[in-house]
């Protein structure tokens, strides 16, 4: 195997290193799926090794966005979706939708509709994406951005997030300046990023009001209402539960209120409730819920506006992160704690 040269390789120069006609290797940097898997491979790891990569501002037709998810039925994807809309539409782009993959990275089918898709930019809500999907995406010029990153990003990937640390510290905050001590809180999958961000301005929260953390008060849930529901069951159960929660999503939040009811347990007179996303469908329940707001269009936006400027090239100063303030907003669900 040859070097990387600091030549510019042509994709005839490397159809030849490989053995294959021009034609395979224009399939293979095209995506096409009519190519053996030994003949891609090869071709691939050549690509890489040369640093091959297509001209900027050639390698997309489309004048489309892809926007991919691991899920899309959660209420926080459609502020996203909104975001992304916002700023394509601006450039005379139009949005792809692709649900795929886990939380942590796109799955492996993935890779190959894109390429065959050709957008002009990717923005992808993940905690990464394995470097063999990078390396494809660099040799064709598709420049990607991650949102919201779950995990922690390699340095070389753009990203946007927002201030996770800061939001569970004004939410607790809050509970706190209500005159709250038993404040639980129930966050997301425990290999986030994001949900431990969440806990970790919790803790800092109540160890700087001189409160103590019982273990028990701390759950990991999915950030789904029913893992809401259930993880309050499990804390209102115990022999002093607490007299405020702090979920770490408003979907989780609208399960420890359904918990809350079913057990006679009124919010906020018997229990106070601080969600987090600021969702629409926050300020529609009864009682309107207490929350940190999360900018999740303006984060899908900045995502979107980041990766159609790497699409025009490359951005001097090394590579661009951004995570946007996070703010409490205060409704009915938080009262102060009755003697």
């Amino acid at each position: 195997m040859s070097t990387p040269s600091a030549a510019r390789v042509t994709l005839a120069e490397l159809a030849a290193e490989a053995g294959v006609s021009i034609a395979t290797a224009s399939k293979v940097l095209n995506g096409r799926a009519d190519v053996a898997a030994s003949t891609r491979r090869r071709v691939e790891t050549l690509l890489d090794q040369h640093g091959y990569q297509r001209r900027q501002g050639a390698q997309s037709s489309s004048r489309l966005v892809e926007l991919v998810f691991h899920e899309l039925e959660s209420a926080w994807s459609m502020e996203v979706i909104r975001g992304v809309e916002d700023v394509a539409s601006q450039h005379g782009m139009s949005v792809v939708l692709t649900e795929s993959g886990t939380r942590h990275a796109p799955g492996d089918d993935w890779l190959e509709g894109v390429l065959g898709r050709r957008p002009v930019a990717v923005v992808l809500v993940f905690s990464d994406l394995p470097e063999a999907m990078r390396a494809a995406l660099r040799t064709r010029s598709i420049p990607f951005v991650i949102v919201d990153p779950a995990g922690d990003p390699s340095p070389e990937v753009p990203a946007v997030g927002s201030a996770n640390w800061a939001g569970g510290l004004a939410a607790v905050r809050h509970l706190i300046d209500l005159g709250h001590k038993r404040i639980a809180a129930i966050t997301g999958p425990e290999d986030m990023m994001c949900s431990l961000a969440r806990i970790d301005g919790y803790r800092s929260a109540m160890n700087a009001a001189g409160l103590p953390v019982k273990e028990e008060w701390i759950r990991f849930g999915d950030f789904h209402r029913s893992g809401g529901a259930r993880h309050a069951a499990d804390l209102l159960a115990l022999p002093e539960p607490p007299t405020a929660i702090f979920a770490g999503s408003d979907l989780q939040a609208l399960g420890v209120l359904e918990t809350a009811r079913s057990l006679g347990l009124r919010v906020p007179d018997d229990l106070s409730l601080v969600g987090y996303d600021d969702i629409p469908l926050a300020n529609w329940v009864s009682p309107r819920l207490t929350t940190v707001h999360q900018p999740l269009r303006q984060m899908g936006s900045e995502a979107t506006r980041l990766a159609i400027r790497l699409a025009e090239g490359p951005i001097v100063g090394g590579t661009p992160r951004m995570d946007l303030a996070t703010s409490l907003v205060v409704r009915e669900s938080t009262a102060p704690l009755l003697d």
